[in-house]
């Protein structure tokens, strides 16, 4: 029994854990800034910028096959891909300043960037 006994010292450990775990938690929702435009590129070349906040869907070609990104409430994502593997299809929507899909058969990289304002609420201010 004295092998799993709890000491003071073990308790204040992972107290200490937690909290730090929640303040970048915190710190790391609190840090990320609405994004403003997708911009999207193929095989490092950019092919196209487009407003997150207008519904739109834009077929991409690549040398090594076709991909579909559809912006939709403010958000992107990959509709389809013809690649063997679509993880690009599987990593759901981006919207936020930074974030990206990237589908490395076809060599296409979609980011989300900050807005003009600098990705804050214009009614936070």
């Amino acid at each position: 029994m004295d092998r799993f006994k709890t000491h003071r010292n073990d308790v204040l450990l992972i107290a200490a854990l937690l909290i730090l775990a929640g303040a970048l938690a915190l710190f790391l929702r609190l840090g990320r800034h609405d994004g403003g435009t997708v911009s999207v590129s193929v095989d490092g070349e950019t092919v196209a910028e487009l407003p997150l906040d207008r519904d739109a869907s834009l077929p991409i070609e690549a040398e090594g096959g076709n991909n579909l990104l559809v912006i939709e409430d403010g958000a992107a994502r990959m509709e389809s891909a013809d690649c063997p593997d679509r993880l690009c299809v599987k990593m759901g929507s981006i919207r936020y300043a930074g974030e990206s899909i990237v589908c490395l058969p076809h060599r296409v990289v979609v980011t989300v960037e900050e807005g003009p304002d600098g990705g804050f609420d214009a009614a936070a201010r």
